[in-house]
């Protein structure tokens, strides 16, 4: 009977192993979560710059092997016996994810659906086969430009496989189209560019999560931008402005186009458009947790805890999201368009909704990606305030 007891309290101590592709500081609060919920982690990532290897220090063990090499992870986590493995806000890790899940028999999505997913324009092909609203689309590909003459401007221009608006403009006339393209081109790693319809109305964001192809909608984000040409993100606010009807609508054609590209498991970031006629247009899907605190925002306005469903889910342990609470939370960031931001960060002390905030002194830059922001100030309140200048 002493044998036996002894085996249970033994396997009762048996940490669970998680993989976590990508050591950036983006990768700080799934680290620190992880290691509040008991379980042992592994961080992975190429150890020749500072900055890639933040969370080195913060897990229980750093491997120093790049995110893209898929092989050589897969063959550590096959020694270390990985139980899990999974990564926030890193488009770059959502392939080696895949690779390593279904090469080990672990939950997650498949390697080549992956591929699909972060590519815009094999996106917009999967959701044109399965009827998804979706703008329509082109290819360039080099010098080759496609076939425009049905495209009615304005029209945006992206890279095909970047994030955070980079390369990202909206074109009004025929004669600005070579230079936009261009400029994608050179931002893209494929030198690949897409260009698409402009769809015109209010931008909102779902933020969901996935379990075994059932999609769980935990959030409907207001999204505020700089608008044209460059359309940066300078606010979020929970929840969105929306009717009852327009809601399930927006969660149904999320629903639509995460099915399209076989997205089974995992946290999503979904933008959508909704036109002033009430059409529903996808504008993309980002098959990982979104970054600009996205995890912070939905835990303060519905209370559930998206890091650790995200960890659940990996390891095969995910339960139905629950909402204790419903409030209203966002955050603004500070930019040479959103310079009011600096004064409501300054007199912080005096406003009991900001529950956090953050100042970076250095001279403002033009607003033109995700990355020309100065700081940012976060707020959950019991009402729907406006801010603004």
């Amino acid at each position: 009977m002493y044998f036996i007891t002894g085996k249970i309290k033994k396997l009762e101590i048996m940490k669970k192993k998680l993989a976590i592709i990508s050591a950036k500081d983006q990768q700080e609060p799934l680290v620190l979560k992880a290691k509040e919920m008991g379980i042992e982690t592994h961080c992975f990532a190429w150890d020749k710059k500072e900055e890639d290897t933040y969370c080195k220090d913060i897990a229980d063990y750093f491997h120093p092997i790049s995110i893209l090499d898929k092989e050589k992870i897969l063959e550590k986590c096959k020694e270390l016996r990985i139980d899990g493995v999974t990564t926030i806000l890193n488009d770059y890790a959502i392939p080696t994810i895949a690779y390593v899940a279904q090469n080990m028999g672990l939950i997650g999505n498949h390697y080549n659906d992956m591929l699909i997913a972060l590519n815009k324009y094999k996106a917009r092909q999967a959701y044109q086969n399965n009827r998804v609203n979706s703008p329509r689309f082109a290819l360039v590909k080099g010098e080759q430009m496609p076939d425009l003459s049905g495209f009615k401007y304005p029209l945006i221009v992206k890279p095909t496989d970047r994030n955070s608006s980079l390369g990202v403009k909206k074109i009004e006339k025929k004669e600005d189209l070579a230079n936009a393209i261009k400029r994608a081109q050179e931002i893209s790693y494929s030198n690949e560019a897409i260009i698409e319809e402009y769809v015109s109305g209010v931008e909102v964001c779902v933020l969901s999560i996935s379990w075994e192809g059932k999609h769980y909608h935990l959030e409907i984000q207001d999204k505020i931008t700089t608008g044209s040409p460059f359309y940066v993100e300078v606010g979020h606010r929970h929840p969105a402005e929306l009717s009852a009807e327009m809601q399930q609508k927006v969660k149904d054609e999320t629903s639509k186009a995460l099915t399209a590209l076989n997205f089974r498991y995992g946290a999503t970031d979904n933008e959508l458009m909704i036109t002033e006629t009430g059409e529903v247009f996808i504008i993309e899907v980002n098959p990982r947790m979104g970054g600009d605190f996205t995890h912070e925002l939905v835990q303060l306005s519905t209370g559930y805890d998206f890091l650790k469903g995200t960890i659940d889910v990996a390891l095969n342990q995910f339960e139905e999201p629950k909402f204790p609470i419903r409030k209203y939370a966002g955050i603004y960031y500070l930019s040479k368009d959103t310079e009011w931001v600096k004064q409501v960060i300054k007199n912080k002390d005096s406003d009991p909704d900001i529950v956090a905030t953050e100042i970076i002194y250095k001279e403002m830059g033009d607003t033109q990606s995700s990355f020309d922001r100065y700081g940012h100030f976060i707020y959950q309140s019991d009402r729907n305030r406006k801010w603004g200048p």
